[in-house]
């Protein structure tokens, strides 16, 4: 059994402007109408979020979908585990990573999304659902407690996929480019850089490399990394 985890950098659920992608989530499901569980923990379990879901995967994708809130609602630790492990495809949304990061640890949803991806469940997410896969990612959650005075910050994730990720890597926060921040993070720190763009994916299967996905023509995917003390910013090919 091949262990799959789709990083997505970045896009628009509701205007369909990723459906190239999750059509290909689907079909590493293995199953025609899969139940992909949705899990809004980094928009502080966002109502309006997952709104649009059913509507999306469950009216478009033709997917039975489920929800796990762990802020909004007390769950206790059995029905936390027991939506986990019942999902075909564990779906992480968008907003602040760092926040996250801490609820999972709390709750031990860490351990129990690992536990899924070793027992084959697929792993998919945006934005900081895509960071959280990695061994960090380059976040711009401290822009949710101060939007005035705020630096991006590298989150530490859940290490099934090595590297520090950055995604939106085309993109800005309230007027701060990613792309140069995340360069110089990489000149500081060094490692490996895995940046991915708006509308654009990476597919790794068993904690590898396996192909890019776009959902836009433009949209590409990178390794950054230093080299004879430059910062090298490399396009990843389409398939290994």
């Amino acid at each position: 059994m091949r262990k799959a985890i789709v990083a997505i950098g970045g896009g628009e659920i509701r205007t369909r402007g990723t459906a190239a992608i999750d059509w290909e989530i689907i079909r590493l499901s293995g199953k025609k109408h899969p139940n992909p569980l949705f899990i809004p923990t980094a928009s502080s379990d966002s109502e309006r979020y997952w709104q649009r879901i059913p509507k999306y995967f469950g009216k478009f994708l033709n997917c039975r979908t489920d929800v796990l809130f762990l802020i909004k609602e007390k769950l206790s630790k059995a029905q936390i585990t027991a939506k986990i492990r019942s999902a075909d495809i564990n779906y992480v949304g968008g907003g602040n990573t760092l926040l996250m990061m801490r609820v999972w640890r709390r709750l031990g949803v860490d351990k129990l999304l690992k536990s899924a991806y070793e027992s084959g469940t697929v792993l998919s997410g945006i934005s900081a659902g895509s960071i959280c896969w990695f061994d960090s990612g380059h976040s711009d959650s401290m822009s949710f407690y101060n939007p005035r005075k705020w630096k991006y910050i590298n989150v530490r994730g859940l290490g099934l996929i090595k590297g520090i990720h950055c995604p939106h890597y085309n993109s800005v926060t309230r007027g701060v480019p990613r792309r140069k921040d995340f360069r110089d993070l990489i000149r500081r720190t060094g490692g490996t850089g895995i940046a991915i763009e708006n509308n654009c994916a990476i597919v790794f299967l068993d904690g590898r490399f396996h192909k890019v996905i776009r959902s836009k023509s433009y949209a590409r995917a990178y390794k950054v990394y230093k080299s004879a003390g430059e910062v090298i910013s490399e396009q990843i090919s389409e398939e290994k």
